[in-house]
């Protein structure tokens, strides 16, 4: 995701944090068949049955908007939830319960319903972090310096009855903008991963599955550089947005790390694929590339995908996609259908199993008190208005603006150019 939106969305969120508790949290392609597939789409049944889901907020109002968005697919089932832990400071990326607990609530109410939820490897996440601090840091997670970080936000997903939690660590690995990134030091970040993922699954009760998310294309490094090993990554996942401006979707696929890269090397290593963000932006409301992104996600069956859905990107909360609006509600009412009676839930790859004796985890300690998460309210009959679309801009929605609604006039913050 660019970062200037992720780093205005951080600050918005770091207010809304200080506020409840004294602490921070931080174009168009030409029609026609893809000029290149002829990949397998992973292991047999690992990506049969794709578990459809958006991104609509960070906490309980992202909750509560999953209901309004099914009714305007239809009926379509949405049976994935997906949000992102603060990195500003560590005791966000621990997870504090109270940002936790509705979605593991949500989470909880249907046996195939998924939780995805991204998470930073270092915090000031999204500060701009030079490389050879960030190189430093990177060694020091290698060492094994922050794995008690870790533990901890595996005993409260366990705690929370979301042990099968689909974690999309350090995602967008190959840009630029995160301190989580990889090109400052890959041998260390990939040593790194597999320290998170060791403290993690060490917990008793645990049953994650690991989520490898670079962005599409080169970027800063080329992705598979990056990659931590097969032991140690359970699903291989692609952030894929309509950009650079011009480029069709032809261009997207066969980029050098492009779609069909990412399907190949999944199938390569025995993964299923997945698409944790994905949307529209550079090439504005463009049918075209939402109805070839649907069917290319139809043919090669990723375990989930979750687009997200604000503007500049989305479908439903943002009124300057109508066109693509209609191609996405169109072909997800479809295939998002609720599954026949019988037909038994999605296969899904085995999770590494939890050690049968390991070795002890350190207590919880306690963290600054947060408000309890309010109930989230009845969805609105209609998603939420952001104007006249202008020319140019976007828009996201204020994070935890259910709790601080007696300060707040709007829910959205709207960012024009």
């Amino acid at each position: 995701m660019p970062a200037k939106r992720r780093l205005i969305v951080s600050c918005i969120a770091a207010a809304a944090l200080s506020l409840l508790a004294g602490g921070g949290i931080a174009g168009q392609s030409p029609p026609g068949a893809d000029s290149v597939d002829g990949a397998a789409p992973g292991p047999p049944g690992s990506g049969s049955g794709t578990a459809h889901g958006a991104y609509l907020d960070y906490g309980p109002a992202g909750v509560s908007r999953m209901a309004e968005f099914s009714r305007w697919l239809g009926g379509a089932e949405l049976r994935v939830g997906h949000t992102y832990l603060p990195g500003d400071l560590w005791v966000n990326i621990e997870g504090a319960p109270a940002f936790l607990d509705a979605w593991a609530d949500w989470r909880q109410a249907d046996q195939d319903r998924m939780f995805v939820l991204n998470v930073p490897m270092l915090e000031r996440n999204e500060e701009r972090v030079p490389d050879d601090e960030v190189r430093t840091l990177l060694r020091k997670g290698a060492a094994g310096d922050y794995d008690q970080h870790f533990t901890r936000l595996a005993q409260r997903l366990v705690g929370l009855g979301v042990p099968d939690t689909v974690i999309v660590l350090g995602w967008e690995m190959n840009g630029t903008t995160y301190t989580h990134r990889c090109g400052p030091d890959p041998a260390s970040w990939k040593a790194y991963w597999e320290r998170i993922v060791t403290a993690m699954r060490a917990v008793p009760g645990q049953e994650f599955r690991f989520d490898f998310t670079p962005s599409r294309g080169r970027d800063a490094v080329p992705w598979t550089e990056c990659y931590p090993g097969d032991d140690v990554v359970d699903i291989i996942g692609m952030d894929s947005y309509d950009q650079p401006p011009g480029e069709t979707f032809d261009d997207q696929i066969t980029d050098p790390y492009g779609l069909q890269k990412h399907v190949d090397f999944a199938a390569e290593h025995g993964k299923p694929i997945s698409f944790p963000e994905w949307g529209l932006f550079r090439n504005g409301d463009n049918p075209e590339y939402m109805r070839r992104m649907l069917e290319w996600i139809a043919r090669h069956e990723p375990l989930y995908q979750t687009i997200s859905d604000y503007c500049p990107h989305g479908v439903w909360q943002c009124k300057s996609n109508p066109r693509s609006s209609k191609v996405f509600r169109t072909m997800l009412t479809e295939m998002a259908a609720p599954a026949e009676p019988g037909s038994g839930p999605t296969p899904t790859p085995t999770p590494t199993p939890t050690p049968t004796d390991p070795a002890p985890s350190p207590a919880v300690p306690s963290v600054p008190s947060v408000p309890s998460v309010p109930a989230a309210p009845a969805p609105a009959p209609a998603p939420p208005e952001t104007g006249a679309p202008p020319t140019r801009g976007w828009c996201v929605t204020v994070p935890f603006g259910d709790w601080l609604g007696p300060w707040l006039k709007e829910r959205e913050i709207c960012f024009r150019y």
